[in-house]
């Protein structure tokens, strides 16, 4: 069968071995990758072959694993018209999103710099092993690229030259490029015309083209559409001898031939894979098993290097480019740039300075250096590359461009002084380009590989015997003799490994960084140029009166919320405000009230392509520091380049401005913004922006260094208002980028109009680097000086501070509150954050934007210069007027207030609701659809509505309302954030009426997943706190979130769901975690959660297992092992970009996206996180369906969406927009009894819907009925409406946006707003949505543990709870092992009922997410080593890893484990024999370890359990740590600094059952692993125990093991002893 899709690839050989992965024997060569030709679940049989007796197949057969099983015929190629390369571009977000990837890397090298085609070939086999880390197009056989890079094959071109006739080459002067030319024959000839012609004007000699041979039908559909014509050109470079004039002299050619053919039509179809003297590299869109076929070169023994790199792409766009595969020129890059918009601006600003004496006054030819059309790994390749022609190591290119966190670090500081030099003087030079990436590089003659501060991809290496080295993301994908494997390792955040082939040495991470920084004085340069801005004490008085700081207030914007709500209360708590329930405002631009600018830019935030970062937990990574002046050329070094001043963060008081003004480097200039409008507001701000524009320009000219844009003045005038600061800010940023100035100063704002943490970003964000706020200041000496703070203070209802105190409280909460802005992007350093524009815009016109905010995406347009300058007026004018009150207006944004801003989530719509669904009046229900109909413009559907060319039909032809209800769900709120009679009551509701309510992340309680049987008068002794309740009812959650795997989540948990929910990221908050407040944290929410009572519960962002892509793949194939029968929904949230990252996630196999608007969020939140985070789901749903239609995907998933839905209108409208499902959160919650009182942060919820509070519970009013009748009403609306348009079921209206068009309505503010995005089309799916729901669930295809289960001594030993002994053999392709047997356990006997035992032996290297979800009875032994994740919420069992018998290493020195093993475990035991990598035991609730040492952030978020390390640990441990105890050895004193000291205390290990537990952990470990290390440990205990730090969390301090309070009695008991 499956062997007929293999006709067209010609003498396959089939190896004969059934472990024919793991070797190298010649005839098998690619094989291995039968299984992948097929197509769908019919023909993708296994295939056996000759396998032996255990009936186990060859594991290639399974590789196909990962592929989805539907065959789609449609592809729509994106044109994508060439870029013109003449003036300077700034970036484009929208052509940035659309490029978006993350992927499989890794290198060998031959340090004896011998080449040889055996490293070839295993370069290729490993690629193969690394299929599950890429992505495939909807024809499930167009990869998204895969690439080899090597050093040029001499001897094999030679032989070719040969046969052409020609002399063998020159390989010192001669140079290859692999090049894919345009597809039809006339432009080819066209474009090697011009390559020609440039080469012979640089004087090179063209000496032969040479068409590459390929085999093009292995290509998949889609990738041969666009196959280049590929072909290699030699040239003979006779003037230049050094490799390095070499390679400068191919770089200045390829620049030149790249601006020549900029204007041809065919100019992008042209591309250099590589021009060089030293390497070459073979890469197309092909999948990794298939580029050894398809480039038939590469199968040829005389193809020989001393090196290759290897690249697998997982592209989350699925129109990924040829070009685009990797690796590049220099890197092959598994990552995402989080910055790369900002980086792209900034090495534009940079071109007009960039000089170098070995360019010989060629710099103009060369630009530009980076192209916002090509991916974030291209141009950082292009930035790296420059840098390396002028002169740098490839690795002292990729310390500037990717530093590591070396502030504060324990290791740096003290022994290598000298790197830190490196990167302070670097760090006023180059922002970092930042975001989780692992970097692997070459130039021929070193190959490296270094990782980002985060440490967020997995890097392991390893060196052999023979003098080989290796480094891969993943062990396992080279076969390799254990026996002569001299040293393991893994790269940790921040750290290089350089392999020297010309001297055959490898370098670790710090002589590598030694060798570079040693080159240059640093630390002289820095020492005498660098210069600190010390602190400048606050003011201890107001400088104005209170009157004049009213008017001041009034004229720039203020409301007394914002005064009250935020910055009185930064100024007394020291932190953000928090609130709850969502944002239910009209959108800025849709609103009635005057707006400040800011509030029309929404924060983006990381989902899924790249973590967010936890800037409590892991702040050690992040940085505010900002340097200040000008930027010197960054190509030639120098003394002077250090003269800058560093502010220690961007928040300036007073002192501090006036500090900088004195700065006679500096040569500041003050700007000042304001606009004339005494000739009327017409084409006033537009005038004054250009001439502040103007001003800069002059300033910058004539040498300063600084400029201060300020909006002080000594008297306010009424005809001369403030420019919004934002937008001088934005138009002097971008003028001077598109001057080339912008490197030779910085721009400080000093400003009345900023007082949140939302508002300093969006000024730093468009290229301010530090802020005066000095109104905001100014109020918050105000607040303290006034007689009611004083009276509160002296009363004890708010805490005591100083004037002084106030202030600094203010900064750091604006500091903190930025941190956690940056963080949510997954950015670390503020000097990479400025000026990248990491926000969309909702609202503004496309002359707003293209002027100060250019680049950023504004889908749907808005006001334009002339009406932003009335909504500023609007402000203005009110310090003028003689009716103004005496005190500030209240505009109600953040809390509703009748008179106020407009909320739809207002308390006379839920009196309406309420009264509707209790006394299920139909009459009712018409008077709250009246009500919504009359709302003013709340949300962007309110701008379009209905219309039909159909006649209208009899309600009773339209589908039933029963069967319409199965669509809906109710939101993501978990047990804990609302009480159980809540949730339970939603449940019930939902299963009543077929549709699905959703768990939250808080586990659930299993005697909800029986129906009821003993109602009796609607109540229950089953769940006796709920009435209304029906026999048959049934409380459990249709749908089970995961918010990654955290509280509560077992295997029976997971095996008792009908769909999985993966939470990525919450409407209210996205990008960050939540917290579950301790007094909400009862002794039942405890028990599900697995945790302490009283204890507060931190769920960070989720990215302690989905760091990429490919993560959240593997977290979906996770899911589908453990129950295969579930569906697995994956919950993102609105943004620009999110059809980019949903075809991604539809590629990683997700049966669901869930797209929440930014307004959702039923659970507590910072203020600015809830206003300025997420865009509306009208865009997000649009873009999501749409690109998802054009990629061919949109069958792969049902579509579901939520965010504010109130009625049936709601439902057809995000019908239209191609939802299949539609979600409610608060409506929900409205109709069970919640008042909408907002307090849900507090426990203090008056109807008990949101507080855990006994006596508040008891007053819960709802009953299932209510939401019932809740949601037959909106289905019968929704039935109304399509009788009326003419249809008769959803099916026919799901996606068609022709049925919406604009409504006649004038909105305030703007007649300018573009919808014609949300009533776009791009065509319908080819299956019904109805089709779509109904699909099976997505396999993992055939899977090691089906192979197990099929064992017939397996089956009855779980069938008959007996103990069964089994060996089996595992390579990295094996993911999630014993995930779906554990499922299969968990299913007949819960967590805890089986009394068999199951014991596995696998020999081999373990794919990712070995042992997953292990439950009790289980006992399983790894012999070898295994990828990320061992463990991964393991419930019981055991598990352990030992390496083979022979080897050269030594154990406990080597890596044995990757990273986040023993993620969110409940239960169990593992002990390895050897190290851990990075987050070991993070969120581990109960299992305990033994390990010999881990990476950084060990035992992060632990709340249970014990963690024993017999070995070094990294930074950070026992971070965010709120329960169970570790054990560390230090051995050498080291330990201390490393410890993060915010919750747990430090103690030797003194109380007798600590030192019991401690010992028996240790005893079990060298019994089950043979440690020798654990056997010198217990040997020599007395010496030792003293050694061990033992780590106790606050909720652990009086138990037996950690209080030495406790004394042993004679019988061997603990007891209390008293004092």
């Amino acid at each position: 069968m499956a062997m007929k899709s293999l006709s067209p690839v010609p003498k396959l050989l089939l190896s004969t071995t059934p472990s024919s992965v793991l070797s190298s024997d010649k005839n098998f060569f690619f094989v291995d990758f039968v299984g992948l030709y097929c197509k769908s679940k019919r023909t993708r049989r296994r295939l056996r072959g000759h396998s032996s007796s255990t009936s186990r197949a060859s594991p290639l057969s399974r590789l196909s694993s990962v592929r989805a099983v539907i065959d789609l015929e449609r592809v729509h190629d994106k044109d994508l018209s060439s870029p013109s390369y003449l003036k300077p571009q700034v970036a484009n977000l929208e052509d940035i999103l659309s490029e978006r990837g993350a992927c499989g890397v890794g290198f060998i090298a031959n340090l004896d710099n011998i080449p040889s085609h055996g490293v070839v070939k295993d370069a290729l086999i490993a690629l193969g092993c690394m299929e599950h880390r890429g992505g495939c197009g909807a024809d499930n056989d167009s990869g998204d690229g895969s690439g080899l890079m090597s050093s040029i094959p001499w001897d094999f071109f030679n032989v070719w030259a040969k046969e052409q006739g020609l002399a063998p080459f020159d390989k010192l002067h001669t140079g290859v490029g692999m090049i894919f030319l345009p597809q039809e024959d006339t432009f080819m000839q066209e474009a090697k015309q011009v390559i020609e012609n440039i080469f012979e004007k640089e004087g090179l000699e063209i000496l032969g083209w040479r068409d590459v041979p390929v085999n093009a039908p292995v290509v998949g559909k889609n990738a041969r559409e666009t196959m280049p014509n590929i072909q290699q050109v030699f040239v003979k470079i006779a003037k230049d001898d050094s490799t390095d004039d070499i390679e400068r002299e191919l770089y200045i050619c390829r620049k030149l031939i790249e601006r020549a053919v900029a204007t041809e039509t065919w100019g992008n179809e042209l591309y250099f894979c590589s021009l060089s003297n030293q390497t070459i590299v073979y890469k197309g869109m092909l999948r990794s098993e298939v580029l050894g076929l398809f480039y038939l070169d590469l199968q040829n023994e005389l193809y020989t290097s001393p090196f290759a790199i290897y690249h697998r792409r997982y592209s989350t766009n699925t129109s990924p480019r040829w070009p685009l595969a990797q690796p590049m020129r220099f890197l092959g890059h598994n990552g995402e740039i989080n910055t790369i918009q900002g980086n792209l601006n900034w090495m534009q600003s940079r071109e007009a300075s960039l000089k170098s004496s070995v360019w010989n006054g060629r710099e103009n030819e060369i630009r530009p250096f980076g192209n916002p059309r090509g991916s974030d790994s291209a141009n950082l390749d292009s930035a790296a590359e420059i840098l390396i022609r002028s002169g740098r190591t490839p690795e002292e290119a990729l310390m500037i461009l990717v530093p590591e966190a070396y502030k504060n670090h324990p290791t740096l500081s003290i022994k290598y002084p000298e790197v830190l030099d490196f990167y302070d003087y670097y760090k006023g030079q180059m922002e970092a380009w930042d975001g989780p990436a692992l970097l692997l590089f070459s130039d021929g003659k070193t190959v490296g590989a270094c990782l980002d501060r985060n440490g967020l991809r997995p890097a392991r290496y390893w060196k052999t015997s023979d003098n080989f080295v290796y480094v891969a993301s993943e062990v396992g994908v080279v076969p390799v003799d254990e026996a002569k494997v001299t040293m393991k390792g893994r790269l940790g955040p921040g750290m290089m490994i350089a392999a020297d082939l010309v001297n055959g040495q490898v370098y670790e991470n710090t002589e590598v960084k030694k060798r570079v920084s040693s080159l240059n004085p640093y630390g002289k340069w820095t020492k005498e140029n660098l210069r600190f801005l010390k602190p400048v004490n606050f003011k201890s008085s107001t400088v104005l009166e209170n009157e004049e700081i009213l008017r001041t207030q009034q004229a720039f914007g203020y409301s007394s919320e914002d005064v009250q709500m935020v910055i009185e209360s930064m100024a007394s708590q020291g932190k953000e405000p928090t609130f709850c329930m969502g944002d239910d405002i009209p959108l800025a631009g849709l609103s009635q009230r005057p707006h400040m600018l800011y509030d029309y830019f929404k924060q983006r935030f990381a989902q899924v392509t790249n973590p967010a970062i936890d800037p409590l937990r892991e702040g050690l990574v992040m940085s505010l520091e900002v340097n200040i002046g000008k930027r010197g050329n960054i190509l030639e070094l120098g003394p002077e380049n250090a003269s800058q001043v560093i502010l220690s963060n961007p928040v300036l008081n007073e002192g501090g401005i006036e500090e900088l003004m004195k700065d006679t480097y500096l040569k500041p200039k003050v700007l000042s913004t304001f606009f004339d409008i005494r000739k009327g507001v017409e084409g006033s701000l537009q005038k004054a922006l250009y001439y502040l524009c103007e001003a800069a320009d002059d300033a910058v000219r004539s040498g300063s260094q600084l400029l201060i844009l300020s909006d002080r003045i000594d008297n306010l005038e009424p005809t001369r208002p403030a420019i919004p600061i934002m937008l001088a800010v934005g138009a002097v940023h971008q003028h001077l980028i598109q001057n080339g100035l912008r490197m030779s100063a910085s721009i400080v704002a000093d400003t009345a109009q900023c007082f949140s943490t939302h508002q300093f970003a969006c000024l730093i964000g468009y290229g301010a680097s530090a802020v005066c706020p000095y109104l905001a200041l100014e109020t918050c000496r105000q607040w303290r000086l006034s007689n009611k703070t004083v009276a509160l203070m002296r009363n004890g209802k708010i805490p005591t501070v100083t004037i002084e105190q106030a202030q600094k409280n203010y900064t750091k909460a604006v500091n903190a509150g930025l941190l956690k802005i940056l963080s949510k992007m997954g950015i670390s350093l503020l000097s990479s954050y400025c000026g990248a524009q990491i926000f969309e815009i909702y609202g503004l016109g496309k002359e707003v934007v293209d002027l100060a905010f250019t680049g950023s995406v504004s889908k749907i347009s808005g006001l334009t210069f002339d009406e932003l300058a009335r909504e500023t007026l609007s402000f203005w004018v009110k310090a003028f007027s003689e009716d103004t009150t005496k005190r500030l207006e209240n505009f109600g944004f953040i809390q509703f207030r009748p008179g106020g801003e407009y909320h739809s989530n207002n308390p006379e719509m839920s009196k309406l609701l309420h009264k509707a669904v209790r006394e299920k009046s139909e009459t009712a229900y018409a008077v709250y659809q009246q009500h919504l109909a009359n709302r003013p413009v709340n949300v962007l559907r309110d701008l379009l509505e209905f219309k039909s060319d159909r006649a209208p039909i009899p309600v009773g032809k339209v589908e039933p309302a029963v069967s319409i209800v199965q669509r809906f769900c109710t939101g993501g709120m978990s047990l804990g954030a609302i009480s159980r009679e809540t949730h339970e009551a939603i449940a019930i509701a939902m299963n009543r009426i077929g549709g699905k309510s959703n768990s939250g992340e808080g586990g659930e309680d299993p005697i909800r997943w029986k129906p009821l049987t003993d109602v009796v008068d609607g109540y229950s002794p089953t769940l006796p706190h709920l009435k209304g309740l029906q026999n048959g009812d049934i409380a459990t959650s249709a749908i089970k979130q995961v918010a990654s795997g955290r509280f509560g989540v077992t295997p029976t948990f997971l095996v008792n769901a009908d769909q999985l929910e993966i939470k990525v990221a919450q409407g209210a908050k996205p990008g960050e975690g939540g917290q579950l407040p301790g007094k909400k944290v009862s002794a039942y929410i405890a028990r599900l959660r697995s945790s302490k009572p009283g204890v507060p519960l931190i769920s960070p962002p989720p990215h302690h297992d989905i760091y990429s892509i490919e993560d959240l793949a593997q977290l979906i194939f996770d899911l589908h092992q453990i129950n295969p029968n579930a569906k697995v929904s994956v919950k993102l949230v609105a943004e620009a970009g999110i059809g980019t990252v949903a075809s991604g996630v539809a590629k990683g196999n997700a049966d669901i996206i869930q797209i929440s608007g930014h307004d959702g969020g039923t659970g507590a939140s910072p203020i600015s996180s809830i206003k300025h985070a997420g865009g509306p789901w009208e865009l997000g749903l649009t873009e999501t369906h749409q690109t998802l239609i054009e990629n061919g995907l949109r069958e792969r998933v049902i579509l579901r969406v939520d965010g504010g839905l109130k009625s049936g209108v709601d439902v057809l409208m995000a019908a239209a927009m191609g939802a299949d499902e539609y979600g409610f959160g608060s409506l929900a919650m409205i109709a069970t009894g919640c008042v909408m009182a907002r307090i849900c942060h507090t426990n203090n919820c008056p109807v008990g819907v949101a507080s855990q509070r006994e006596e508040l519970r008891a007053r819960f009013p709802g009953v299932p009925g209510d939401l019932v009748n809740y949601f037959l009403y909106v289905a019968e609306e929704v039935r109304g409406i399509l009788a009326q348009l003419g249809y008769s079921k959803l099916d026919d209206i799901i996606g068609r946006t022709e049925i919406l068009k604009p409504r006649d309505i004038s909105l305030v503010k703007t007649q300018h707003l573009d919808l014609s995005y949300l009533l776009s089309s791009v065509g319908l799916p080819s299956m019904s949505s109805t089709e779509i729901r109904k699909q099976d669930v997505h396999t993992n295809g055939p899977v090691l543990d089906d192979d197990i289960l099929e064992d017939p001594l397996v089956k009855d030993a779980i069938e008959n709870e007996k103990v069964v002994d089994k060996t089996v053999k595992i390579c990295n392709i094996d993911r999630a092992a014993c995930g779906r047997v554990a499922g299969v356990i968990a299913k007949k006997y819960g967590d805890t009922g089986f009394a068999g035992q199951v014991n596995l032996t696998f020999l081999g290297s373990a794919g990712q997410s070995f042992g997953c979800f292990l439950i009790p009875g289980m006992n399983i032994r790894l012999v070898g080593e295994s990828n990320d994740y061992v463990g991964k919420g393991m419930a019981g069992g055991e598990i352990v890893v030992t390496p083979v018998d022979k080897i050269g290493f030594v154990p406990e020195e080597a890596t044995i484990v990757g990273n986040t093993c023993l993620y969110g475990a409940t239960g169990g035991q593992i002990f390895a024999r050897g190290k851990a990598g990075e987050r070991f035991a993070v969120r581990n609730s109960l299992a305990e370890a033994v390990v010999e040492g881990t990476g950084d952030h060990c035992c992060e978020y632990m709340t249970g359990g014990c963690v024993v390390v017999l070995g070094k640990v990294g930074r950070n441990v026992a971070a965010g740590m709120t329960g169970g105890l570790a054990y560390l050895l230090d051995e050498d004193d080291t330990l201390l600094p490393k410890i993060n000291r915010e919750i747990v205390k430090i103690q030797r290990v003194t109380a007798p059952a600590g030192e019991l537990q401690l010992k028996s952990l240790i005893e079990a470990h060298v019994e089950k692993t043979g440690s020798s290390k654990g056997e010198t440990i217990l040997k020599e205990w007395e010496k030792y125990l003293p050694l061990f730090w033992q780590l106790v969390p606050p909720s652990e301090e009086d138990t037996p093991e950690a209080s030495a309070a406790y004394i042993r009695t004679a019988t061997g008991e603990v007891t209390f002893q008293s004092a």
